[in-house]
């Protein structure tokens, strides 16, 4: 999957709300399903139905498969629920209980293995959905309408990196990317959204070039903080851009979207920096860190136990 693809499934998309489809299921692999939802997101906005994205970790010819019931919990939120977004459906827990809707901005696959991959990150998931009911755990999603409006914007520059920072990172890597003329970088920084000082003067040149460079953090969880220490406030000094709680992949396809749109800083920075669809919030919940994640039972029974 790439641009090529992503624009193909926005359009037939917006094809297929035009036509009167009242819901939409689209079958992808599980490794870049988070992309692909990011970018869907962005690429198709406000839309009046159900987009739902749904994959299976285990083959169907297995004993263990998630297939088959990953496949009919989407096929339900399509055609009953009232989630006008798109979503991501996959097992909840690792039982056959239920399967959760995590929206397509907020959700990232966390384990190389286990049917419960998905996971919503600095949030908690928009519903459940099992074979009778939907469970809603939040009331801000966009909700289904009858018209058959849909805004179709699929222009891609998909001259974008993400820089996964580590402890001796030489400043070649950012040049390279200066040298063959790409058009924006993603960091994703330790900590509150850092690098090393060696890399200072590629920063610059990147950002003397032209190059959009935005900051996000490796630990996925919590918000860009560049203004806590010196090097923090250096790299804004030299043109890096905080991205709040943007998760890096989400950074990375939203980046190519807005250069899509425009090459100009202020308003690439606009773009990034207003929420389209979620991909930004204003905090953490409270339970949005716990791995099972806020309002479904396993985790309302286990904080039970030491609840005063």
């Amino acid at each position: 999957m790439g641009p090529e693809q992503w624009r193909g499934t926005a359009e037939a998309i917006g094809k297929e709300i035009e036509k009167g489809a009242a819901g939409i299921v689209i079958g992808h692999g599980t490794d870049t399903m988070h992309h692909t939802a990011a970018i869907l997101s962005f690429m198709v906005q406000d839309p009046p139905v159900p987009i739902v994205m749904v994959g299976s970790q285990r083959s169907s010819d297995r004993p263990s498969s998630d297939a088959a019931l990953n496949l009919i919990h989407a096929t339900r939120t399509a055609a009953e629920s009232d989630i006008a977004e798109v979503t991501v459906c996959m097992f909840g827990p690792t039982s056959d209980q239920y399967g959760l809707l995590h929206r397509g901005t907020r959700v990232r696959k966390m384990h190389s293995s286990y049917r419960s991959t998905f996971r919503t990150i600095g949030d908690i998931p928009i519903a459940t959905v099992d074979k009778e009911k939907f469970v809603y755990l939040r009331e801000d999603f966009k909700r289904r309408r009858t018209d058959r409006k849909v805004t179709i914007n699929t222009a891609f520059d998909d001259r974008v990196s993400i820089v996964y920072y580590y402890p001796n990172m030489k400043p070649d890597i950012i040049e390279s990317l200066i040298d063959n003329d790409y058009k924006g970088i993603i960091i994703a920084g330790t900590g509150l959204g850092h690098v090393n000082k060696p890399l200072y003067p590629s920063l610059k040149r990147a950002y003397d070039k032209g190059i959009h460079v935005y900051m996000t953090v490796q630990t996925l969880w919590g918000y860009v903080q560049m203004y806590v220490y010196d090097t923090g406030r250096d790299m804004m000094d030299l043109g890096v851009i905080p991205g709040s709680n943007l998760l890096p992949e989400v950074a990375y396809v939203k980046l190519g979207w807005a250069l899509g749109q425009s090459h100009d800083r202020e308003e690439v920075k606009k773009i990034m920096l207003t929420p389209v669809a979620g991909e930004i919030t204003e905090r953490e919940p409270h339970n949005g860190y716990l791995i099972y994640q806020g309002g479904i039972p396993e985790v309302e029974e286990f904080i039970s136990r030491y609840k005063k």
